[in-house]
């Protein structure tokens, strides 16, 4: 069983800066991704990660949001630069562990002046 704790969150101005973090404990993993549910809309895809470092983005996001993990701590990080209100939602750390999916339980991050 793999646990995921998201954390980071909060309310930030446009233009600022948030870094999201994701504790992931149980058992090793090999993709892990950062999603993101506005209301009223579906979860998209924000950034993943595999285990090796290759990364992909949301055009959205690309060029503002990096992601990153330490593999040794099991931890998966993302940095938000120059936020926009569109980015407010619940954002939620996603990791493959086999034929398996876990979620964590999110974290809300609203973008407002």
């Amino acid at each position: 069983q793999v646990q995921l704790v998201e954390s980071g969150g909060g309310l930030v101005q446009p233009g600022g800066s948030l870094r999201l973090s994701c504790a992931a404990s149980g058992s090793t993993i090999y993709t892990m991704g950062w999603y993101r549910q506005a209301p009223g809309k579906q979860r998209e895809l924000v950034a993943r990660i595999t285990s090796g470092g290759t990364t992909i983005y949301a055009d959205s996001v690309k060029g503002r949001f990096t992601i990153s993990r330490d593999n040794a701590r099991n931890e998966l990080y993302l940095q938000m630069n120059s936020l926009k209100p569109e980015d407010t939602a619940v954002y939620y750390c996603k990791a493959i562990h086999g034929v398996a999916t876990y979620w964590g339980q999110g974290t809300q991050v609203t973008v407002s002046s």
